[in-house]
């Protein structure tokens, strides 16, 4: 199937056009995303500590397939296609769980251990020419980054380093530069679920612009004053939007949050910065925290988004109260989803069938789309 190519009314130079609305609400185009994108790239699935001792498991949807990572018991993070060998069945079917040895199937028992090795299955004995390992679970690519289990479908994954690792490089002009924050030591502090009835793309596209800013975020503008000027965090390469003067924290009533994390330096102290990585996670960097955005894109019109706030070990051990730094950005997770929700009925009208328009501050949100369009294999008429 070949999309219909972008036919923009012609713009004045100062604007450029957007994607076209059914980019948003097509399913085939959806399922073209699923395969193109969400199947071929490295996608984040899930924190590692919540697969804390061997056994522990989670399924996770990526694109068309599910997923299961589980901890070995030797302390390593796998993952596989949540398929039965034999009759296909759904291996596990919870979204999280442990087990004591093995993942056994629920409808003809065939067993296998943790790295995915076929192990026991009824009347196995009287079929020695089956290969344990060739009849084993399909393994899936897994890498390890910021304390998350990233995985990869492809045959061929894409270099790790030069997308995933990049993002952060290209936002941030620094590869060492979000090491400072030590994300893979810190502990979850709080986690929220988010169902937003919108496409994924408008999400990204939200968190990629504070041209809104000023009109929907009046919490985050009065933490970070320079967002009332619509010019969002991403827009400069090593640019961190600055606290303002009597702002001692990122909470949302700007009380002081928590001590300055060990290695952040004094240039990213009082400063937040925001990274995209394509496709599908937001990591928002400030002093004493961290916020990671996991989108899940479950249809056209359907995107979950797990957002961890993650604090020092010590902070959540001793129970702090993290309800005020954990508020403020709820409230603008809130006031995101609801604004991308309402967007999200236009898509289909014809007032946006030829797409809308990009104003100066928020160009880059052009390349993004270019991206898109790149991996479809479609191009701009």
């Amino acid at each position: 199937m070949t999309t219909t190519p972008i036919s923009p009314s012609p713009v004045p130079p100062s604007l450029i056009a957007t994607l076209p609305g059914h980019y948003y609400t097509d399913p085939e185009v959806f399922r073209q995303e699923q395969e193109k994108v969400f199947e071929s790239l490295w996608f984040c699935a899930v924190r590692g500590a919540d697969l804390d001792k061997p056994g522990a498991f989670r399924t996770v949807q990526v694109g068309r397939e599910n997923v299961v990572i589980t901890r070995t018991r030797t302390g390593e993070l796998r993952a596989f296609l949540n398929v039965c060998r034999h009759r296909g069945a759904r291996l596990c079917t919870e979204e999280s769980g442990e087990v004591r040895r093995s993942l056994q199937c629920p409808y003809h028992a065939w067993t296998y251990d943790l790295d995915g090795r076929l192990i026991a299955a009824p009347n196995l004995i009287k079929m020695p020419d089956v290969d344990r390992v060739e009849y084993g679970l399909i393994k899936v690519a897994l890498r390890e980054w910021l304390g998350y289990a990233w995985v990869c479908l492809a045959d061929e994954p894409p270099s790790f380093e030069d997308t995933v690792v990049h993002a952060a490089v290209e936002r941030l002009g620094d590869a060492a530069a979000i090491e400072h924050y030590g994300t893979e030591r810190l502990a979850l502090g709080r986690r929220v679920t988010y169902d937003v009835r919108a496409n994924w793309k408008l999400i990204v596209e939200n968190f990629m612009e504070c041209y809104h800013c000023a009109t929907i975020h009046p919490e985050l503008t009065e933490v970070l004053p320079e967002f009332a000027d619509g010019y969002a965090a991403q827009y400069y390469v090593g640019h961190g939007a600055e606290f303002g003067e009597e702002i001692k924290g990122f909470t949302v009533d700007g009380s002081a949050g928590f001590a300055k994390l060990p290695e952040v330096t004094a240039d990213q102290d009082r400063r937040y910065y925001a990274i995209t990585v394509k496709p599908t996670v937001f990591v928002n960097l400030v002093p004493d925290h961290v916020i990671l955005h996991r989108m899940f894109p479950l249809a056209e019109d359907r995107t979950v988004v797990e957002c961890d706030w993650l604090y020092a070990p010590e902070v959540v051990a001793s129970g702090a109260d993290v309800s005020k730094s954990v508020e403020l950005f709820h409230r603008v997770n809130v006031q995101d989803f609801e604004a991308c929700e309402r967007t999200q009925p236009a898509m289909s009208s014809r007032a946006y069938r030829r797409g809308g328009v990009l104003v100066p501050n928020e160009h880059h949100i052009g390349i993004f789309h270019t991206w898109l369009l790149d991996l479809l294999g479609d191009s701009r008429a």
